[in-house]
């Protein structure tokens, strides 16, 4: 590999975004889902009930690739879609049993995919805080 590739600190996270996905890959295909999905159940397993808007804004993702995943885990029977009933424009989306009950089974994976990693408990938590920063610094910079 080139070296002016390898001293790209973008060329760094998008390869270890890539590795991370296909750690999770197949833990994930055990239990029927995407990695997009899996994000999307996270955020409802933390707080159920939230609009369409919420998870995208959440998840950093626009309604043109959100709806194919709220649809998808729609018709595989992990959520359901409401329109609210005090604002008809506001669609709100809520666990099933299913997808309540999935949740269960996902609870280790964040570990496995972190013993995978070979960090130490304190490692992944700088990491985190620097990816956060890194994230932030990006963001301000791209507007």
């Amino acid at each position: 590999m080139p070296d002016a590739l390898h001293r790209q600190v973008c060329f760094s996270l998008y390869t270890a975004s890539r590795a991370a996905t296909a750690v999770y890959r197949p833990l994930l295909e055990e239990l029927g889902l995407t990695y997009p999905q899996y994000l999307v159940l996270m955020v409802l397993w933390e707080e159920d009930g939230r609009s369409v808007r919420e998870l995208g804004q959440a998840l950093e993702l626009d309604s043109g690739t959100l709806s194919p995943l709220l649809k998808r885990l729609e018709a595989a029977g992990l959520l359901r879609r409401t329109r609210s009933a005090m604002d008809e424009r506001r669609v709100e989306v809520y666990l099933t049993g299913n997808g309540r009950a999935l949740q269960e089974k996902a609870l280790p994976l964040p570990q496995r995919v972190a013993e995978a990693a070979g960090l130490e408990p304190e490692e992944l938590r700088t990491l985190q805080q620097t990816l956060a920063k890194v994230t932030r610094a990006l963001r301000d910079a791209a507007h």
